[in-house]
């Protein structure tokens, strides 16, 4: 692999592109949540952050053709087609078909709507926070369907059986991932 993009350049497209706070939230607590997976099973952390950086780049300014315009996106600034087949394959089933096949698509495909539920979990619980949620306040959102609607469950479901791991653990290894990352993704609260 000739050109590495750095976690700089994967910011700088970011901030290009996805000019929402709340997206960018989301891609950091993805970044944040990648790079504690990617520790855990002594893999390249810095590559599944960046990845997890940028899965969502040309969301924003395409929502009806997500992953559409990602490639195009990425490879006009030379990065490398293992980065984007990775952001295709998080939008497997739900608008590419292109099937996660790594450790590192499964965990992108998996985690992208997990992050979502969790935040949500959070921000109702009275200190609005990350650092004190137990794994068992998110299993009882996620049997309430209207809770966090557009946190697809399947796809968690269908990720964490990929991944061969139990929702709850799952939910568990999430909740830890964006921890460090609770003040920027705005789920410090009052903690």
């Amino acid at each position: 692999m000739s050109y590495r993009p750095t976690r700089d350049d994967a910011w700088n497209l970011l901030a290009e592109y996805v000019p929402s706070d709340n997206l960018r939230r989301h891609a950091l607590a993805v970044e944040a949540v990648m790079r504690h997976m990617a520790r855990k099973r002594g893999e390249d952390e810095e590559m599944w952050g960046i990845i997890g950086l940028v899965h969502d780049i040309d969301y924003e300014r395409h929502p009806d053709e997500h992953c559409a315009h990602a490639p195009e996106i990425l490879r006009s600034r030379g990065w490398p087609e293992e980065y984007i087949r990775a952001v295709l394959a998080h939008g497997w089933g739900l608008c590419t078909d292109v099937e996660p096949l790594t450790d590192l698509e499964k965990t992108l495909y998996t985690i992208d709507e997990l992050t979502g539920l969790v935040a949500a979990a959070a921000l109702v619980r009275p200190s609005r926070s990350i650092l004190d949620l137990p794994v068992k306040s998110v299993l009882k959102k996620w049997k309430d369907k209207a809770f966090a609607a557009g946190a697809n469950r399947g796809v968690i479901e269908q990720g964490a059986a990929m991944l061969g791991m139990e929702p709850a653990d799952l939910i568990g290894e999430t909740i830890e991932g964006m921890k460090p990352a609770a003040e920027e993704i705005g789920l410090r609260g009052t903690l």
